[in-house]
């Protein structure tokens, strides 16, 4: 019985080692680089100095748009090497009276910097509840706004501003608020939208044209 109990061991050992053998001997060698939030992760042989660099960061965006501010990203796009990081920037300037308008970041939160003119910011907290915390920043101030939540800022002034944002994502992502609800593709059905709204079929039309 020991014997017989030996020779079924080797036998298993023998069979698991061929099995493995196999297994790579017909494995494909074309297999994908493996990827994190939809980005390549590179081979860190292979990292060079542009993929950690980035620049233009001082240069003002063009607020010329209907909400009168522009917000340039430093994250996972730009910067290869931000990925699997866990962190990312932006830059907003804002026309007077220009903001950058309620939305959400799924991934991250956000800490945001003054560093010329003066901001409303502010954001709303979850249901039920939905209070505005609001804060009125001049230069040199910091505010957080919490993962998931909806924020705004809004420059108050009437010279131009420039925020620098830190976020705890290479990719944060970025949901603005009227532009999902009322510009998706295809449309959200007039019926969901004038109940949700309590608006009536024209308004929600008018609103979704400017989308």
């Amino acid at each position: 019985m020991g014997k017989d109990r030996q020779i079924l061991r080797i036998r298993g050992k023998i069979l698991a080692y061929w099995g493995i053998f196999v297994f790579f001997r017909h494995a494909p060698t074309n297999i994908q680089p493996a990827l994190v939030n939809g980005m390549v992760c590179k081979d860190p042989k292979l990292a060079e100095a542009g993929d950690f660099f980035f620049t233009g960061l001082h240069v003002p965006g063009n607020t010329s748009n209907a909400q009168g501010s522009k917000v340039t990203p430093v994250n996972v796009a730009q910067i290869p090497g931000l990925n699997t990081l866990g962190i990312s920037l932006v830059r907003i300037d804002y026309a007077p009276w220009g903001m950058n308008p309620p939305h959400t970041h799924p991934r991250a939160t956000e800490i945001l910097t003054v560093l010329e003119g003066t901001l409303e910011v502010g954001f709303v907290t979850s249901n039920p509840d939905n209070i505005l915390i609001r804060k009125v920043l001049q230069k040199g101030d910091v505010f957080v706004f919490p993962i998931g939540l909806i924020h705004y800022q809004r420059n108050i002034g009437y010279v131009n501003a420039v925020a620098i944002a830190a976020l705890s994502s290479q990719n944060p992502g970025a949901i603005t608020i009227a532009n999902a609800v009322f510009g998706s593709h295809p449309a959200i059905t007039s019926e969901v939208l004038t109940k949700a709204f309590q608006l009536d079929k024209s308004t929600v039309a008018l609103i979704q044209a400017k989308f």
